[in-house]
Formats: structure tokens, C-alpha cells, sequence
């Protein structure tokens, strides 16, 4: 499906300079090497998403070059092996001065400069005519980053930028999730084309073991943790039927996964592909996660074809569709019910290989699966995640510090436990459980990173620290909190 996006090198070029001298007016030309690097970077980020890598690409990173700089000279070989080192996106420096500028003047140019950086992605991920969930993802993880440094710095609210995720234009699985051993390899001479076209079926079979060490690892969940063993050992009795010559019942392996935002489900869900991948259920185990946004499309006929291609990429592993009530939630010329019927027939027709878990909040989901008697017949299974209480939305908050390199002192690790349980016990309809945990941690970083930034010469100790000080924002304070050192 071709997409609004597509540019050739000249106009990716004329894009970037007219994007990147509205910025240089507000924030000064002497910034053009970094933001040139950054976008750079950004890119290789992005293009580890896309579902190939081609000459084409290599051609469009050449064009990421403000005015008066020196043209990159990417080569193909040399792209691939850069890609395939690449990890997390992190804020340019230059960006928190701009946040605090703006928060000193009254002025949104980091704001703007999200929106612009947002408009570059999006072309650079239609080089190739398409827009993968994969690359939205990331653009949106970028503006999100971005976004959480300007509204702690206190910069004023502008208008929304673009959500990426409106302009996905197909499903396919990126080219790290393709061929990742190859493309972490860095190989000179090793023609994209090839490494994302290997057979995805030669990848090694998920790790039993290491599957279910992960599965006991999560904070709380012990009654899903006990309904996931026991669907695993339903699976292993009926090849063992199977084996011996024995009837074998119908089992249906589809799951609806009930609970509010934030209470493992999609880790559980990505889990449980690996784990039936383990044991022959299915053939790859990969796990897709959509929502209505990525399997409706605007128009009459686009949605059984947007659906199809989800499916299609979901085959060998779990189609995962959170708020699926939603698809459900239009009137009977709703384009929803059109994607559920796409997937109810694939539901039948690769019933062997293909198993869907539709996941959401629980009234909306009873209401869900009562709308369509195919729907009630397909999923038998029901799981409910319920809310993570104060001790285990705590454990959770440890386990990101030890994830990342972080410690608390000993005033930040008494204060933590009162903090999470005042969190739970304060919760109302829009609590997150651990996606507020998440939220937490990464205001933390940028408090924490305000704060060193203070210090004449940080120590070690200081880079990896939090301090009680660093939970709230400053004006929600208590006063002995705000006079810490």
C-alpha cells in the first residue's frame, strides 16, 4: 500500500533543509553538526525497523546533511553493519538546552523541533514506499522521550504533532526481527537484500527453560503464571495423544486477556508465542501487537486487506489485539466489524498456526465478545490480570533501577515503599500499574539528571543515585524534602 511519504532523495533533502533552517533561525546555526549527527542517528534507529534495507536507503541517509555541511557517503555495507550496532534512542544535549530556554522565555521551540523531527522520520521511513508498524513505533518512542524532557523542564504545551501511527502503511516484521544474528554481524560486503530475505522458519526455536525462567521472573501474576503452565501442559498431553495413537479433543489455543493498562499482558502474551514455539505448537512463536488504529482503514474494502496483512505477518506466532472492544464499538457500517470477520476466517482457516489473544479492560470485553456469536465460540479461554498492589508496583521500580544501572540512598530506598503504596492505594480509573511504575522511573532519570548536572564535579556514586528528592517534582515537595542537598 503506497504511502503519502514517499520522497525522492532531492526532495528527502529539500524536507530536511527546510525543516532543519527553521530550526537553526531559533536555536543558531552553530548547532548544525550535532543536529546533523543526531538525525543520523536517529535514522539507523529507524531503519533497524524497516522490513529491508536497499540501496535506496542508503541513498536517502546521504540526503540527512544541513546547508554549508559535507554530503554523508553511505554505502550500503557499511549502513547495514551500522544499523545492526544500533540501541535505544537518546535525547541530543543540545535538546535539554533548547527545553530550558524555552522555559525561561515562555517559547515551544523544542516542541516545534519534536514536530520536525517527527515530519523527517516519516519520510525517511517511506523511502521505500512503506511505513511498518516497527518504524511508528520507534518515531513515536523518539517525540515521546522528547516530549517527557519538555514537560519536565515546564515548556508550554503546543499543538500536537503527527501521530506516526496513523500513517502505517503494512505489517511486516522489521529487518532486525528478520535476520537479527546477521545484522548485528556488520559483515562487509553482505548485500541487505539477502540478510532480510532469509527464511525467518531457520531462526532457532525459542529456549524452554529460559522462557519459563522469564515467566516466573515477573513481579506477582501467580494465578496467570499457574493458567499459563497449565495451558503449556494441556498442549504437551494432546501430542503426546497424538503420538500414542489416542483421540485427540479440539483445543482451541486463542486467549482473551482481561485486566487494566499496565499489568503484564503483552509481556505475558509475547511470552506465550515463545513458549508454544518451544514445544511444536506453533512454528515461530513471534508475537504482533496491534490495535483498531492497525487493522481499520478508512475506506470501503482497505480494512479486510490492512487485517489480512496483520495476520499474515502473525502466522507461526500470536496476533495480539489490545483494546479489541474497540473494533466492536461502531454501528453496524463500522469498518470494525469487517477486520473481526477477516479475523475470525483466519482464525479458522490457520487455526494450526496461528493463535490470537485479544486483551482489554473486562466490561468492555464481555460486551466485545457477546457482539459476535463467532467470537463466543472461539475464545474459551479467559485470563484476568489484576492490579499490581504497592510491594509488587515497588519490586517492579527496583527491577528497572537494577535494569538500568541505577541505585537508591538509603532516605530515596525507606521512601520508595511509601511512595508505591500511597501510588496503589490512590489509584482511580486511569491508573497504569506498571506502565505508572515506567513513567516514574524515567521522570526520576531526568530528575536525577537535572540535579547532577548542578553538581561542580559529580562523582560515580552521584551519576547512578537517587535521592528521596528525586520522586516528586519539585513543587510537589514536602519542605523537608526540597531542603535535601
Amino acid at each position: 500500500m503506497p504511502t503519502q511519504w514517499k520522497r525522492s532523495p532531492e526532495q528527502l533533502h529539500k524536507t530536511y533543509i527546510a525543516n532543519t533552517e527553521a530550526f537553526y533561525r531559533v536555536a543558531g546555526r552553530g548547532l548544525a553538526e550535532q543536529m546533523d549527527d543526531f538525525c543520523v542517528d536517529c535514522a539507523m534507529g529507524l531503519l533497524a525497523r524497516s522490513a529491508c534495507l536497499t540501496e535506496e536507503h542508503a541513498e536517502a541517509v546521504n540526503q540527512l546533511y544541513s546547508k554549508g555541511r559535507p554530503k554523508p557517503t553511505w554505502l550500503l555495507w557499511a549502513l547495514t553493519a551500522e544499523v545492526g550496532k544500533k540501541t535505544a534512542f537518546l535525547p541530543p544535549l543540545f535538546f535539554w538546552s533548547l527545553t530550558e530556554q524555552d522555559a525561561r522565555r515562555g517559547t515551544d521551540c523544542s516542541r516545534v523541533f519534536i514536530r520536525m523531527l517527527t515530519n523527517i522520520l516519516l519520510c525517511l521511513a517511506a523511502v521505500d514506499d512503506d511505513v511498518t508498524y516497527a518504524e511508528a513505533e520507534y518515531i513515536t518512542e523518539c517525540a515521546d522521550k522528547l516530549s517527557a524532557l519538555c514537560d519536565s523542564a515546564g515548556v508550554k504545551k503546543g499543538r500536537p504533532g503527527l501521530r506516526a501511527a496513523d500513517f502505517v502503511t503494512s505489517a511486516q516484521p522489521s529487518f532486525m526481527d528478520k535476520a537479527p544474528a546477521q545484522a548485528g554481524s556488520g559483515a562487509a560486503g553482505t548485500g541487505a537484500e539477502k540478510i532480510a530475505g532469509q527464511p525467518e522458519a531457520e531462526a532457532e526455536k525459542p529456549d524452554l527453560d529460559a522462557l519459563l525462567a522469564q515467566l516466573d521472573e515477573l513481579v506477582g501474576l501467580e494465578q496467570v503464571k499457574k493458567e499459563v503452565k497449565s495451558m503449556m501442559n494441556l498442549v504437551k498431553v494432546r501430542q503426546l495423544r497424538k503420538e500414542a495413537g489416542l483421540p485427540v479433543p479440539p483445543l482451541s489455543l486463542h486467549a482473551v486477556f482481561l485486566g487494566n493498562p499496565g499489568t503484564g499482558k503483552t509481556t505475558v502474551a509475547r511470552l506465550v508465542g515463545g513458549l508454544y514455539a518451544a514445544i511444536g505448537a506453533l512454528s515461530k512463536g513471534q508475537l504482533v501487537e496491534v490495535d483498531r488504529s492497525g487493522l481499520v482503514a478508512g475506506y470501503v474494502g482497505q480494512t479486510a486487506i490492512k487485517t489480512q496483512e496483520v495476520i499474515t505477518s502473525a502466522l507461526g506466532g500470536v496476533l495480539f489485539i489490545d483494546e479489541a472492544y474497540s473494533l466492536a464499538s461502531g454501528g453496524e457500517n463500522d469498518f470494525g466489524r469487517e477486520a473481526i470477520e477477516t479475523i475470525l476466517k483466519a482464525m479458522e482457516d490457520h487455526r494450526d498456526d496461528l493463535v490470537v489473544i485479544v486483551a482489554g479492560y473486562t466490561g468492555p470485553m464481555e460486551k466485545f465478545l457477546s457482539s459476535n456469536p463467532g467470537l463466543e465460540s472461539r475464545f474459551n479461554k479467559y485470563i484476568f490480570f489484576r492490579d499490581y498492589n504497592g510491594a509488587e508496583l515497588n519490586a517492579i521500580f527496583h527491577g528497572q533501577c537494577r535494569k538500568n544501572g541505577y541505585e537508591l540512598d538509603d532516605e530515596a530506598e525507606a521512601y520508595s515503599q511509601q511512595f508505591f503504596d500511597a501510588l496503589y492505594a490512590g489509584r482511580d480509573e486511569n491508573f497504569g500499574n506498571g506502565r505508572d511504575v515506567r513513567n516514574q522511573f524515567e521522570d526520576m532519570v531526568i530528575r536525577q539528571a537535572n540535579r547532577v548536572t548542578a553538581m561542580e564535579a559529580p562523582s560515580k556514586e552521584d551519576l547512578v543515585r537517587f535521592t528521596k528528592a528525586d520522586f516528586l517534582p519539585e513543587a510537589e515537595q514536602p519542605a523537608e524534602t526540597k531542603d535535601l542537598g
